[in-house]
Formats: C-alpha cells, sequence, structure tokens
C-alpha cells in the first residue's frame, strides 16, 4: 500500500466504466432559445463538445427546456428528470421558487447538481459555473458613469415575475450600489420591467418615459438590449448612452452601429463545457471540486468585438 501511494496509483475509471457498461446519464435544463441563435443555444454547444470528449467513459447526456415566460413548463420537465433518475444535473435555476423545489427533490434522491448562468447561495450545489452578477451589474455601473458627465440613467429588465430571476435582480443591486458607494450625484437611476415584447405597445411607453424621465443612459440586465436598439432607431432618439448583455447577432449589429456602446459576455459555451466536466469529475471520477468558477466579465466594443473568442475550454 505504502508503494502504491507513493506511485500516486489511482483508479482507472476508463476501464471500470467499460466493465459496468452501464451508461452515467446527466441531464441539463435549460430555457429554451428563443431563436436559432439566441442565446441558450450557446451553453449547450459547450455541453455537447464535452459529452462527446467523454464518449469512451460511457457518459451521456439527456436535455430538458422550458419557456422563459412559463414557470409551469419549468416544473413540468424537473419532474420529468427526477422519473430519469440521471447521474447528475446541470440547471439554469431560472424561476427561483420553483428551482427550490427541484433542489429539495434532487437531495432527497441524492443527485448531484450544478447551477449555470445564475446561481442560488448555499442551496447544495457541487458547484456554479457563470458570472458573478452582482459584480457584472457593479462594472456596467462604472461604464455607464464614465461615459455620462450627467443625466439620468434607466435600467431595463426584459423579463416577467423580475423577483423570481435571481440573477437579473443581483445585476440591477451591484449596479445600484456602485452609484450609491460612489456618491454619484449627478444621476438619478429609474427601473422599468418589461414582461411582454411580443407586440411593440411597449416601445411607446419606453420612449415617452426617456423623455420624461431626460435619460441619457441605457441599462439592460440581460442578452435583450436589441429591443432598445430598435426602439433608438424606431424614434431616431440621439445621445443616448447604452450596455446590455451577450453576443447575440443583433446585439453586435446595434454595437457596430455605436447604438450599443458596451457588451457584458459571460462565455455561455465555456460554462456548459466546464459544468459537464464538473459533474464528470465529481461523479466518475470521484474528485474534489471547487464550489464556484466565475468566468470573466468581458466587455466588449465595436473596436475589439470581432477579434473576441467566446469559447476557451479550462
Amino acid at each position: 500500500m505504502a508503494i502504491v501511494e507513493e506511485l500516486g496509483y489511482t483508479p482507472n475509471i476508463f476501464a471500470s466504466n467499460l466493465a459496468s457498461k452501464k451508461p452515467v446519464i446527466f441531464a441539463t435544463l435549460f430555457p429554451q432559445p428563443v431563436s436559432e441563435e439566441g442565446y441558450w443555444t450557446k451553453p449547450m454547444i459547450g455541453v455537447e463538445q464535452r459529452i462527446s470528449e467523454l464518449k469512451h467513459y460511457n457518459v451521456e447526456i439527456q436535455n430538458f427546456t422550458f419557456s422563459q415566460s412559463n414557470p409551469e413548463q419549468f416544473i413540468d420537465a424537473s419532474d420529468k428528470i427526477i422519473a430519469l433518475k440521471p447521474d447528475g444535473v446541470i440547471l439554469a435555476p431560472f424561476f427561483k421558487k420553483e428551482a427550490l423545489i427541484f433542489i429539495e427533490k434532487l437531495k432527497e434522491n441524492h443527485i448531484p447538481f450544478v447551477f449555470i448562468d445564475s446561481e442560488i447561495k448555499d442551496a447544495g450545489q457541487i458547484s456554479y459555473i457563470g458570472q458573478y452578477s452582482y459584480q457584472s451589474g457593479m462594472v456596467s455601473g462604472k461604464l455607464l458613469d464614465m461615459m455620462l458627465a450627467e443625466g439620468n440613467i434607466l435600467v431595463v429588465h426584459f423579463a416577467k415575475e423580475m423577483d423570481n430571476q435571481n440573477h437579473l435582480v443581483e445585476r440591477e443591486k451591484g449596479f445600484y450600489d456602485w452609484y450609491k458607494l460612489n456618491n454619484t450625484g449627478t444621476h438619478q437611476l429609474q427601473t422599468i420591467e418589461i414582461a411582454d415584447t411580443s407586440n411593440d405597445k411597449w416601445m411607446k411607453k419606453v420612449k415617452d418615459f426617456i423623455i420624461e424621465y431626460r435619460i441619457k443612459g441605457i441599462f439592460v440586465t440581460n442578452s435583450k438590449v436589441f429591443y432598445i436598439g430598435r426602439l433608438i432607431e424606431k424614434y431616431n432618439l440621439e445621445g443616448l448612452k447604452v450596455i446590455g448583455h451577450d453576443l447575440l447577432k443583433e446585439n453586435i449589429s446595434f454595437l457596430k452601429k455605436d447604438i450599443v456602446q458596451f457588451l457584458i459576455c459571460q462565455r455561455p459555451e465555456e460554462q456548459g463545457y466546464n459544468a459537464v466536466n464538473k459533474l464528470f469529475r465529481h461523479v466518475v471520477q470521484k474528485r474534489e471540486i471547487g464550489k464556484e468558477k466565475y468566468t470573466s466579465i468581458d466587455i466588449l466594443t465595436k473596436e475589439n468585438v470581432d477579434y473576441y473568442s467566446e469559447f476557451s475550454k479550462s
């Protein structure tokens, strides 16, 4: 035994998995992408790549999705995952209340889980992969303040049930706290929530709000900053500075037009890849893993966007 320890022997996981012939099944629970180029297509790219690299270990993936506007679909999908009894789960806790119920079921069934994109602190996860949402909001606050000598600022949430969407709440909190902690009295901050973008009725409401409150800066807390780009073009609004999130095709278009000045990016493909890797190391290799792996808070402009690579394996 002393010789074994001295040589650093570890069990041959590959051989033992092949001998058992039992597949290791992981499940994902992500929002449905709103389009073929939507944000939630990107984590799946990383998931599928890491799964393809692990095929010799007999690792399989089953994917489940839910509508971003329908908590009931989240519940239905989570029940299907519990019935599947997978060896591990990668979960985007999009709806906090429903996610907490699902998490209790996972713990009752001794199913390890990893959070991706957003986290619920101390919920029993083996790890979290994603941005530090609060700090991302702080960075956005500083960037917008650097661009605006004066003028009021609008925080826009394109989402339903905001109190139930933890990562957006944390971004907003970080954004507000930057101004509070830095005693910048030159700006008044306002927040507006847009739950329905299925037609253009919301546009006049926001346009009137911008004019009434003399808004000069806009911070969009998620990947839907392209809606503000469309609004600015439609009403030919001038003098606005805008920050949003994520490298969607339409977001990049508005960035290059200088309608959006900054995009904050969070490497979603990398998140998916590393989430699978965390589960693999924990479930198959029986290794200890870090509780958190924060992705970088990347700041993109029209000058550097063409040279940015979103996916770096680690």
